[in-house]
């Protein structure tokens, strides 16, 4: 059946409506995406040892070793993709990565680590596929508001699936049902595949930017790796600022997502799946307001240092929220969302505006898949960096005392990385302001 009167009424429809079909098919696509990625960090695997280290961490090691690699090749990859193909991208690496957890059930324990490698590999691509239907466009930063609120919020969800299934549930005329911790990643997996057909269906009737649209933000075209590289020699100081920057916030981002378990046990909170989805719900409203409430700068130049002064605002938010708690004045509930939101508001600035309002000020050819996916690689190998490091050092850890000594450490210095930065890129608009000044669109 053809669909191409959906991308003919969307072409006419209001700013609202059609913020709203893009929200929903974009949020729901990489929203069922973390069924196939994080339900088995739902298992504490207590006890269990491989390679005289704990075993779910070599599991999330392996993982996030494959979905770092996946970022390094996505920047190649997803810079240089064509609309035409995205689609097939998409449903191919979700079946990869499916196809991996049904290994994960069945091979023996001592290969396990290998399947969810291979589970990453692919999956680290799906955001860029997602993201290249929504930047460019006047209505950028609602758009990726509502497609990074996903992940805020999919996380907790599919950890609270996850452990339901674990931990069982009643089905009529089959009793009392629990899936082992083994199969229940393939189980979740299988549930999420109807809808996520549904929303990458929907985002294929997403019609390209159009003429105001590139009048305001600039053409997005694919990158070759000469335009790669003068991109980045162009504007290396910031950049590299800004990418230190998010390499601390993946990596604390990181630790708060795959041990999420772990820290609410050590704030007092277990066995209550309905914890995660609770908690990052209310940081995913926070986040979201928050930086989809950029659309109404319409000056790029404002808008990106708006943008650095909000992320100023999380580092902080961050650093008061670890006091709170240790001086009793939060309980663990309150310090887990307070924390969360100044964690994510600047993580999720990089996504919705910073990186999207630079292409449009300087208007050099580029586009928002090349700086994420450089951002995201090196982020990843970071946290990867930090993972080994801790595989090989300790078997017991805290996570809850690394979660607060952590969070305090990256707020304090990525503070001043986004200060350095901001002077930087100030300086640079100047001068690009005085040669080529912005162009007005109502």
């Amino acid at each position: 059946m053809s669909s191409d009167w959906i991308t003919k009424k969307l072409e006419k429809a209001s700013p609202t409506t059609f913020s709203v079909y893009c929200i929903v098919a974009a949020f729901g696509a990489y929203f069922c995406m973390y069924a196939f990625r994080k339900p088995f960090t739902a298992a504490t695997y207590d006890g269990m040892v491989q390679f005289g280290i704990s075993f779910k961490l070599v599991l999330v090691t392996a993982q996030v070793f494959g979905y770092m690699l996946s970022k390094f090749l996505g920047i190649k990859v997803i810079s240089e993709m064509p609309p035409a193909r995205r689609t097939l991208a998409f449903l191919s690496m979700i079946g990869i990565a499916e196809g991996a957890l049904l290994l994960y059930a069945v091979v023996p324990l001592p290969l396990k680590f290998v399947c969810l490698f291979l589970n990453g590999l692919p999956l680290g691509m799906i955001f860029g596929l997602v993201l290249s239907y929504l930047e460019g466009r006047k209505v950028t930063e609602a758009l990726n508001a509502g497609l990074c609120a996903s992940f805020i919020l999919s996380s907790g969800v599919v950890k609270s699936v996850g452990l339901w299934l674990i931990t069982g549930f009643e089905l009529p005329g089959y009793g009392h049902l629990q899936i082992s911790p083994y199969w229940m990643p393939f189980v979740e997996g299988l549930l999420f595949l109807l809808p996520l057909f549904l929303f990458v269906w929907m985002l294929r009737q997403i019609p390209p930017p159009h003429a105001e649209d590139i009048a305001h933000r600039s053409e997005r075209r694919p990158m070759t790796r000469s335009d790669r590289w003068e991109f980045f020699q162009t504007y290396a100081f910031g950049l590299s600022c800004m990418i230190l920057t998010y390499i601390l916030l993946t990596i604390i981002r990181s630790i708060r997502d795959d041990f999420a378990t772990e820290i609410w046990e050590g704030l007092g909170e277990e066995d209550q799946p309905e914890i995660f989805t609770q908690s990052e719900f209310l940081v995913m409203l926070g986040v979201t307001f928050i930086n989809g409430a950029a659309i109404f700068i319409r000056n790029n130049r404002n808008a990106f240092r708006t943008a650095v002064f909000t992320m100023s605002g999380g580092f902080l938010l961050t650093c008061l929220s670890v006091w709170g708690y240790q001086s009793r004045m939060l309980d663990g509930f309150s310090f887990m969302v307070i924390s969360g939101l100044g964690m994510y508001v600047p993580y999720v600035a990089f996504h919705t505006t910073v990186f999207e309002r630079m292409i449009a000020v300087f208007r050099a050819k580029s586009n928002l898949g090349y700086l994420m996916y450089l951002a995201d690689a090196t982020g990843y190998l970071g946290y990867v960096f930090i993972m080994v490091i801790r595989n090989f050092t300790v078997l017991k850890i805290d996570y809850l005392k690394m979660y607060l000594t952590t969070s305090i450490w990256i707020s304090a210095v990525s503070l001043v990385c986004m200060i350095a930065s901001l002077i930087y890129f100030e300086r640079r608009m100047i001068r690009h302001a005085a040669m080529e000044p912005e162009p007005v669109v109502t």
